[in-house]
């Protein structure tokens, strides 16, 4: 994909243009009050009464997943309208002006997206899914640590971030404290649906953006947002009166009691006599995972059992297929959970071309299909580029991506001599059981094996520039490593040899005597003549 490829043959519409016009913020609002106190997510049916708006859970039906696993439908949050200077209680809007449930045929329609793409002598359906984690283990990589391996800064005993500046003068300090104390204010109104008390603290020309951001976070059920300072305010050169803090936020979406994620932002404020005032709270430019996709666009999110995915406006119609899709998927990512417990969620962002580039920070290979990254707290959202994917390519990839989630520690893994582990038990998850011989990487496979690779494990893996070939052939050989380590000894005892790697950073030939009960000399050249044999 290249910045200027035109939008794909036979796009298909979104299909909303029949929705009423609403104050979407204002929807969201009501949604908030009907389901602030237990946290699940609904829509407001258009045939409810105005006294009653408790939301019905939609069903994603006959999408291919078991229905009794999709416990929300779609929240559509659209661009806000500026709020009046002095913010008004909130009112609930009349239900009969509210948006109806958006019903989309399963499978989703995804979009055809070869269009710019290098010509491939490779089959296409297993490129993409081959290619995901490439993005994830080398595009993203920042010194000799994987982009994957992104956490969030330690905090203290009440879960805040240690403050990483100078400690200022006193009056720095006080100041520092008066602001912490009014995003403190702000954060306890976001957890509990008010929205007027989250623009509080905010001076008028910086509510239209709050509100959007305010709008994205609740229909992503934010549970926890736990503001901290990072060092003193400091004045902004040549602005007399502003103040700039750079903070750390704790947060949580759905689960109330998880490890929260981080997030570093730019707060702005400006000081009305002694009383500061929010002018502007932005993305930091030193955030090592890059922009969320809550900071940079308006959300529809849906919510299932396992997973919530999320994207633009724009391709909200896509989000009932998705989540089906992501449910099955979600359930094959957790038999690989590694670690004391599976993800309480899945997160799945579904990127057109513009978010593509700018959600975490963009600057992917063209041919990349989605990416894992990590966001702190145990936990690595998901990002699907809705430019490349193919029908049939989807479940693959979800699965691929989602064991990622499932698998890699909090750290992530800094070796990469590790790579076709990691890389091998993703794409054993995605192929879900399948045969050997029906794994569509093995020509590539074939390939790699006549074109000079050493036959060792640890140096398989592709540098970025790679050929289509190379890369498809570095996958093929961790999963079929992999395969076999599988068939020799059981998931299970496989899982703990990935644990003893990846998590506890054994050498594998430590993690397969301890492990496995068996030398790693044997064992590498075992499974490098099963991947000989299969390719023949």
């Amino acid at each position: 994909m290249t910045d200027g490829d035109e939008q794909p043959p036979g796009r298909t519409t979104d299909g909303d243009e029949h929705r009423p016009a609403v104050d979407a913020v204002d929807a969201v609002d009501a949604v908030d009050k009907a389901s602030a106190a237990d946290a699940v997510a609904a829509n407001v049916s258009a045939n409810a009464g105005a006294d009653d708006t408790r939301a019905e859970t939609a069903r994603a039906a006959d999408a291919g997943a078991d229905s009794a696993e999709v416990d929300a439908a779609v929240d559509t949050i659209a661009p806000a309208p500026a709020p009046a200077p002095a913010p008004a209680p909130d009112a609930a809007p009349d239900a009969a002006s509210l948006p109806h449930p958006v019903a989309v045929p399963a499978p989703y329609p995804v979009p055809m997206a070869h269009v710019g793409e290098p010509t491939r002598a490779v089959r296409k359906r297993r490129r993409w899914p081959l290619w995901t984690a490439l993005g994830l283990a080398l595009g993203l990589v920042a010194g000799a640590v994987p982009g994957v391996l992104l956490r969030g800064p330690a905090q203290d005993a009440a879960g805040r971030s240690a403050a990483k500046g100078d400690p200022g003068t006193a009056a720095q300090r006080r100041l520092g404290e008066r602001m912490l104390a009014l995003l403190d204010r702000q954060a306890t109104a976001l957890v509990g649906a008010d929205r007027a008390g989250f623009l509080a603290i905010a001076e008028p020309a910086a509510r239209p953006a709050l509100s959007r951001r305010y709008a994205a976070l609740r229909a992503l059920r934010v549970t926890v947002w736990r503001p901290a300072a990072d060092g003193v305010p400091e004045a902004a050169d040549g602005q007399p009166g502003q103040w700039r803090q750079t903070i750390t936020v704790g947060y949580c979406f759905v689960a109330p009691d998880c490890a929260p994620s981080t997030v570093e932002l730019d707060a702005r404020w400006r000081l009305v006599g002694e009383e500061p005032r929010l002018t502007a709270l932005e993305p930091s430019g030193t955030d090592p995972a890059g922009v969320r996709p809550w900071q940079a666009n308006d959300l529809a999110v849906t919510v299932g059992k396992r997973v919530v995915v999320a994207t633009t406006t724009a391709q909200r119609s896509k989000l009932p297929g998705l989540l089906a899709q992501a449910e099955a998927a979600a359930r094959v990512a957790d038999r690989y959970a590694v670690g004391d417990a599976r993800p309480d969620r899945y997160l799945v962002y579904y990127a057109g071309k513009t978010e593509w580039r700018r959600w975490y920070g963009g600057g992917r290979p063209k041919w990349t299909a989605g990416y894992a990254v990590g966001v702190g707290g145990g936990r690595h959202d998901v990002v699907l580029n809705a430019q490349t994917l193919t029908p049939d390519g989807v479940d693959d990839l979800l699965r691929h991506e989602l064991t990622h989630a499932a698998s890699l520690p909090d750290r992530g893994y800094a070796d990469r001599a590790d790579w076709w582990l990691v890389e091998g038990l993703a794409e054993y998850a995605g192929a879900d059981g399948q045969p050997v011989h029906r794994y569509e990487g093995l020509t590539e496979v074939r390939d790699l094996l006549r074109g000079g690779w050493s036959g060792r494990l640890e140096a398989v893996a592709p540098e970025a520039d790679a050929s289509d070939s190379r890369v498809g052939g570095a996958y093929g050989v961790g999963y079929l490593a992999v395969r076999h380590l599988v068939d020799r000894y059981g998931e299970q005892r496989m899982l703990d040899f990935y644990r003893a790697v990846v998590h506890e950073r054994r050498s594998p030939a430590q993690a397969a005597d301890e492990v496995l009960g068996d030398p790693w000399s044997m064992l590498h050249d075992e499974c490098v003549a099963y991947v000989r044999a299969v390719v023949g």
